[in-house]
């Protein structure tokens, strides 16, 4: 290539390099810096990777013809993936925003000497390369290309092509090389976070997990707590180690009486390390259910991690209170531990919800304790689980001194946790946004949520469940028998992994003229507004995935 085409060709790899490294380590950041969610998205996205391989070969190619026409036209080509790539990895809005964090400013650091290491050799070998004697090669055609090939110019363009050509596994091996580093950061901050626990003796700590309902049950049990005491949760959905870590580091104060910490699990023992930090005092177990069979493998494993928590609790005290779902046959049907208190609306629960009427604002219904006390309680929230998830809170702050009588007005205030079934309304629009996550109980309860709304036109909008492993796509299918029962119409969000939901519901006898499949959420929203449905509609938004998926 000529000097000015080789100004040009390193400026676009430069930013093909740093744009592809901003976008892998964005989706590596989702993949919550683990290797088998960001594997996975690499397999999903073959064509991108095919750019990477398309490169790697031409580039190579332009070495080994040298500066004769062909290395010329292939040097030109391989500039035009570089163009490719550039315009793939221009940064486009996120539903989880890419966040510079400490931590991927350590693995930028990696990257860029890995980087400046491909590229100084690279330089060297090109600068000293010279050429070897002119070669010719001869086509089929007759034709005769001469070309001079050189072990060092070769082995530049080669160096070059390498790390372009891997950039998604090169992000990988710096998140390798990385985790030494990291775990030496992560433990110092467990080690100030158990500092500070240590300096609140009489902090009363509250663990919650579940496969499902966690986030909901750790919001209500805020607002009915805070009736009495002065409490902190984890906010949002900061259920992870280094969530809470950060929780206590930052937000608990000599203040604070009780601490709520919401514990989430993909793995097995991942209750276990958020216990090991925090030791709590008390548990709620909110549900235990297919999810994340991706990375569990086998429901045996999600039972005994959620169990997890029951056995802190039994370790640091014989006196911790045990909450436990009685309505979860999954729960009910795995009694592990002793004196533990079942709550819900099914016969034999300890506190128990009983004269339940359900409406499209909410719900009533009176709650027994087990000494045989009751009081009634109306409340806002959408779902038949919602009572039992309110009543596993009431349960849970009757038994810390606070009187039902002044929990009503508690529980009337009670709002959804963000996107789970949080309804919004927009005119005649009703939105029920159950948006965050998803799995075949939650999905389940959600349409039996939408099917209550029996005068109005009921729109379903979903991409689907996944992290269900082999069973995903029957999952899914089921999803789409029980959704051709609750809807009037279904739009799907995303490609193949939507189909077996189609499949599901044409089974079920859907109508496929009401059934849509649209490539993302924006053209979806679109199309659920143009639905001309000549009365109210209500709109069930049920899981949304993030940008890995």
């Amino acid at each position: 290539m000529s000097y000015v085409l080789t100004i040009i060709y390193f400026i676009a790899y430069l930013a093909a390099a740093v744009l592809g490294i901003r976008y892998y380590t964005h989706m590596l950041q989702l993949s919550s810096y683990q290797f088998q969610g960001y594997f996975r998205f690499l397999r999903s996205k073959p064509h991108r990777y095919g750019l990477h391989v398309g490169f790697l070969c031409i580039t190579i190619l332009a070495g080994v013809l040298g500066n004769g026409k062909y290395g010329h036209i292939c040097g030109i080509i391989s500039l035009m993936f570089l163009i490719f790539l550039v315009i793939q990895y221009i940064p486009k809005k996120a539903k989880k925003k890419f966040v510079v964090t400490k931590r991927v400013q350590r693995l930028f650091i990696t990257l860029a000497i890995l980087l400046g290491i491909f590229m100084v050799a690279a330089f060297c070998f090109w600068k000293n390369g010279g050429h070897a004697s002119t070669a010719v090669l001869l086509l089929d055609s007759g034709e005769a290309i001469s070309y001079q090939p050189s072990i060092k110019i070769v082995s530049a363009y080669a160096l070059l092509a390498v790390f372009m050509g891997f950039l998604p596994l090169v992000i990988a091996l710096a998140n390798l090389i990385n985790k030494p580093v990291e775990k030496k950061v992560n433990d110092w901050f467990i080690h100030d976070a158990q500092r500070i626990l240590k300096e609140h003796p009489n902090l009363r700590i509250i663990g919650i997990t579940g496969s499902y309902g966690k986030t909901s049950v750790k919001y209500y049990l805020w607002t009915l707590l805070s009736e009495g005491y002065r409490v902190l949760m984890t906010p949002e959905s900061y259920n992870t180690p280094m969530g809470v870590v950060r929780t206590i580091r930052e937000q608990l104060t000599p203040m604070h009486e009780i601490f709520i910490c919401e514990m989430g699990a993909r793995h097995v023992h991942d209750i276990k390390e958020i216990t090991d930090i925090v030791h709590p005092d008390d548990g709620i177990l909110t549900s235990i259910g297919p999810q994340h069979l991706e990375t569990f493998y086998s429901m045996d494993n999600i039972i005994n991690t959620k169990y997890e928590l029951f056995d802190a609790v039994s370790e640091k005290s014989s006196n911790g209170l045990k909450f436990a779902n009685g309505d979860n046959e999954f729960i009910t049907g795995n009694k592990r531990h002793d004196n533990v208190i079942y709550y819900g609306v099914s016969e034999g629960c300890d506190y128990r919800a009983t004269d339940v009427q359900y409406s499209a604002d909410g719900a009533s219904f009176k709650v027994t304790t087990p000494d045989g006390e009751t009081c009634d309680y109306t409340m806002k929230l959408l779902g038949e689980h919602n009572v039992t998830n309110v009543v596993g809170a009431i349960a849970m702050a009757h038994k810390l001194g606070i009187p039902l009588a002044k929990l009503k007005m508690a529980v009337r205030r009670i709002t959804p946790a963000p996107h789970r079934q949080e309804l919004i309304k927009r005119g005649n629009v009703s939105i029920i946004d159950d948006a965050y996550n998803s799995n075949p109980m939650g999905a389940k309860r959600a349409l039996d949520t939408l099917s209550k709304f029996k005068d109005s036109v009921r729109i379903l909008v979903t991409p689907g469940m996944v992290e269900l492993g082999e069973k995903e796509a029957d999952y899914n299918r089921e999803f789409g028998a029980q959704a051709a029962a609750a809807c009037d119409y279904i739009i799907l969000v995303g490609g193949d992994h939507v189909k077996p939901i189609k499949e599901g519901a044409l089974a079920a006898g859907f109508s496929e003229d009401r059934l849509f499949i649209k490539d993302n959420l924006s053209d979806a929203t679109a199309l659920m507004y143009e639905i001309d449905a000549g009365k109210q509609k209500v709109i069930l938004l049920e899981n949304d995935l993030p940008d890995n998926y």
